[in-house]
């Protein structure tokens, strides 16, 4: 009866803790990750500009293209204090080596500019508290005081999308 008392307790404790781990605001920190030439780097502009940052698990990073290509096109996430770039999570990609990751990055950012970088480690979403990034594209909103602001993860619906609008807004 003990057993199951303290296992329960155990449960739900865990459950708090991790749903305390995605409240939002939180401030977060600036984190090493490495450019896509294998050298380390931290966050391009952390504490300087407002950061749109695309984490995104290479084996699925087709997930939710509909909504960063309709981002590309209308600009409405652009703006003088606000910076976007992607960060691959490549530790929870086994099934693309990370040099071709990288090679097939270099690449797209020769013809759109944007900014990528790669995570080996899970160093940004263990830093952050993300839980659990596998197969998963996740967005999210860093103000420049470093601030975690925004946060999704998975396939974003309608209601994600209205609800990161209104929040880039504020930060543009």
């Amino acid at each position: 009866m003990k057993t199951k008392f303290f296992s329960l307790l155990l449960a739900c404790t865990l459950c708090v803790s991790a749903a305390a781990a995605q409240e939002l605001p939180r401030k977060v920190n600036n984190v090493e990750v490495l450019d896509l030439d294998g050298k380390p780097t931290g966050l391009p502009y952390f504490g300087e500009k407002n950061l749109m940052i695309f984490y995104v698990d290479p084996d699925h990073h087709r997930q939710n293209s509909d909504f960063t290509d309709e981002l590309e096109r209308n600009h409405r996430a652009e703006g003088d204090n606000l910076y976007a770039f992607g960060v691959m999570n490549l530790k929870d990609a086994p099934m693309v080596p990370n040099g071709m990751a990288r090679s097939m990055a270099k690449k797209r950012t020769e013809t759109n500019g944007a900014v990528v970088l790669a995570d080996q480690d899970r160093t940004l979403s263990t830093a952050w508290g993300l839980g659990d990034c596998n197969n998963r594209f996740v967005l999210m909103l860093v103000s420049k005081e470093g601030e975690l602001v925004f946060l999704r993860k998975g396939p974003l619906s309608e209601q994600d999308i209205e609800a990161f609008y209104e929040t880039v807004d504020d930060y543009r």
